[in-house]
């Protein structure tokens, strides 16, 4: 699928370096006047110098006020926050210990970040955005578009923080759950004191009624999902966070394929676990028998021709969904099913703490991401300078070509916190000179210091990426484990498949091992001192990837399920033992 290649500006006029400046000096006025009456910015002694700098100088004076941020505001990390976020925790908590917190009032929600193998999730306190923010799209609980969208979600939360309020007599609910959860919830002003009482809603341009994003069961909430959506003939928008998922997905499909039919045919709701008092609104409301429809989809069959979702759905236009990092590998086989008319694009750039930049269209809409400030200010590390590491860049100071982590300062009372993801410059947009970048990887330093080779997530992905279009065959995903049976220790790579295993496989291991050694010098050194080895490949059964979401899911009692990554380095020995305990084969 080409992509317009975008005329980039590989730096800034002094023009437009001075209103990128402006531009950057007005949001964060925004930002930090407010929150700078927070708790957590009045007391944090990590913001002691910022709070002396501003005392002894004209605090009014706005061009006063962003020379002591930026001269004395540290970079930060979770820890300063932690035992703040833990007065949420509390029971009872009182309004008046966790009101302004971080920022003015109290937080509409916490959100979870993404869980990975070693990290319990980070609470992050979010706030309702000013009114001018909340009317942008990325607040608003569905993106609308021509037809229907399938879209699975769920509004399941992972727990209800009960906040009593000043008044003495009443309480307000506050949830912990992912932040597209919460957004969802805001953006379409859903609490959840209501939920049962919206068990009738179907929300236009869905797929699915309202009621199956309360469903507690992860397998449950896709093969809903699926019967609703293979029922409607509409559907225009696949959407999912992650490409994988969808994959995922599938794969529900593929294997339920006759029930679902059967179901369409008769109008019934399956028999499956964990509906509960959901099962009654479904059947009474939202499905009817469709005997011309479930014909159709026999002919047509399960999720494996090419072209297969436009025969189902032939108003279908676009999939949009991260298709970067881990969920890299789904493309070629989202591509296969979809067909080659299907637009192709990712929602954006962001984490659970701040969104960083939106898509750019004028080039590849899956890498491309132009930098926005609409969550928060967006600074910079330089991660191959040797100047001191706490030197913190403007976005007008970036260069084309260079590699930055980034570092947000936001809405919601984070205070130059290290995102520890690696971005590449690629260039500056023409209009307004914004910088346009690429994700390339976590930033993580434990890599070298477990496996004694230091290569980055992006090389090892990229090593495995050529070699499954040389030699493997379509992979579904992967992770990589310490392989220490021999020594010296090395890469263990553990592979699930697609489709059939290509009969020159065996060739995957060296592929590998060269792609390793032409990327990265450090790891070239390190083979060469005896401190590494050639890496390996195991090959696990069909599905285990699809069983780890939802045994992850399960386990944290969230069916969230873009909320669930697979790290592309496990870490974790009890993850590490399941894997292996799935693997079938070795190249």
């Amino acid at each position: 699928m080409s992509h317009r290649q975008p005329n980039l500006l590989d730096s800034l006029s002094a023009e437009l370096s001075q209103r990128v400046k402006d531009h950057v000096d007005k949001v964060l006025l925004e930002i930090i006047r407010p929150n700078f009456g927070s708790q957590f910015a009045q007391s944090a002694p990590e913001l002691a110098g910022f709070r002396e700098a501003i005392a002894q100088s004209d605090s009014k004076d706005d061009i006063d006020f962003l020379r002591c941020f930026r001269e004395f505001i540290p970079i930060t990390n979770y820890e300063p926050y932690r035992p703040f976020v833990a007065k949420f925790l509390t029971s009872p908590c009182m309004e008046a210990d966790v009101k302004n917190m971080f920022a003015p009032g109290l937080p509409y929600f916490l959100a979870m970040t993404s869980m990975t193998s070693r990290n319990a999730p980070k609470l992050i306190p979010k706030y309702r955005p000013p009114p001018h923010l909340f009317q942008q799209l990325s607040y608003q609980g569905y993106s609308p578009s021509e037809g229907t969208t399938l879209a699975p979600s769920s509004l399941r939360h992972w727990q209800v923080l009960k906040i009593d309020c000043e008044d003495g007599q009443s309480s307000k609910e506050v949830a912990v759950c992912s932040t597209s959860i919460g957004i969802l919830r805001m953006g379409m002003n859903w609490d959840l004191e209501h939920d049962k009482d919206r068990l009738d809603l179907w929300v236009p341009g869905k797929t699915d009624p309202f009621a199956i994003s309360l469903v507690k069961n992860y397998r449950t909430l896709f093969i809903l999902n699926a019967l609703f959506a293979l029922a409607d003939c509409r559907v225009t928008t696949i959407r999912f966070l992650f490409a994988n998922v969808f994959v995922i997905f599938l794969q529900y499909v593929e294997d339920e394929w006759p029930l679902l039919v059967e179901c369409i045919e008769k109008g019934v709701i399956p028999d499956i676990e964990d509906l509960g008092d959901l099962r009654a609104p479904l059947e009474v409301r939202h499905l009817t028998p469709n005997p011309v429809r479930a014909a159709e989809l026999r002919e047509i069959g399960p999720p494996v021709i090419q072209g297969w979702a436009v025969r189902v759905w032939p108003d279908l236009k676009q999939f949009v969904g991260i298709t970067g990092g881990q969920a890299a590998f789904s493309v070629p086989k989202i591509i296969h099913l979809l067909g080659p008319s299907i637009t192709i694009k990712s929602h954006g750039y962001g984490t659970a703490e701040c969104g960083l930049a939106r898509v750019y269209h004028e080039g590849n809409p899956n890498t491309d991401f132009k930098l926005t400030f609409r969550d928060g200010v967006v600074e910079f590390l330089d991660v191959r300078s040797n100047e001191p590491s706490d030197r913190v860049l403007s976005s007008w100071e970036l260069v084309t070509g260079g590699d930055y982590e980034p570092v947000v300062t936001t809405h919601n009372g984070l205070w130059r916190y290290r995102i520890a993801d690696v971005i590449t410059v690629k260039g500056f947009a023409p209009d307004d000179g914004l910088p346009i970048i690429n994700y390339r990887h976590r930033r993580d330093d434990s890599l070298g210091v477990t496996f004694g080779a230091s290569c980055t997530e992006s090389q090892l992905m990229d090593a495995v990426v050529s070699a499954a279009q040389q030699s493997i065959g379509q992979i579904v995903a992967f992770t990589i484990v310490l392989d220490d049976r021999d020594k010296p220790v090395t890469y263990g790579y553990l592979v699930e498949l697609a489709g059939e295993l290509r009969q020159d496989a065996r060739m995957a291991t060296r592929q590998i091992f060269e792609n390793l050694i032409s990327a990265s010098d450090d790891y070239r050194l390190v083979v060469w001192q005896g401190k590494s080895r050639r890496p390996t490949i195991r090959i696990v059964d069909k599905g285990t990837f699809a069983e780890y979401h939802r045994q992850k899911c399960e386990q944290m009692n969230i069916t969230a399920v873009g909320h669930v990554k697979v790290p592309v380095v496990t870490f974790d020995p009890a993850m590490k033992e399941w894997f292996l305990e799935r693997v079938i084969m070795e190249l």
